[in-house]
């Protein structure tokens, strides 16, 4: 687990994140927060797209934000969206995030400050990667 000082550091800026949300079709803000091995943070909001297809989650911004710096080892990610109930990052998003290892760290947080955590393990058992692919 992180410190309390850098979870909710990574929590606060999944909260900012989601105020560059481009939701004009379904007003459903999300922002993410990923915190890199190198203890860098990448962040990413969704956004929308009129062919829906072509919407990205703010969980891959953050992503393909860090990978396209050269960043491969993530320790954990922050999601945040308007609702006070808690938001998971959807189906696609967890493979998503899966490539890159199951021990990630997974923190939803609320406008008002409440989080909760799990691991990708958890978010995604019996999961397909990497792994699965390499030659026996």
């Amino acid at each position: 687990m992180l410190s309390k000082e850098t979870q909710d550091r990574l929590c606060s800026e999944a909260q900012k994140a989601k105020q560059n949300s481009y939701s004009p079709y379904s007003k459903f803000r999300v922002g993410a927060a990923l915190l890199t091995k190198s203890n860098k943070i990448y962040t990413g909001c969704n956004v929308e797209n009129a062919s829906y297809g072509g919407t990205i989650c703010a969980e891959r911004t953050a992503f393909v934000k860090a990978v396209s710096e050269g960043e491969k080892t993530f320790i954990a990610i922050a999601i945040a969206a308007d609702p006070e109930e808690f938001v998971s990052p959807c189906g696609f998003c967890r493979q998503f995030m899966r490539e890159f290892g199951t021990e990630l760290i997974v923190y939803f947080t609320t406008p008002s400050g409440k989080s909760e955590v799990h691991t990708l393990k958890e978010l995604l058992p019996f999961s397909f990667g990497p792994e699965n692919l390499e030659s026996k």
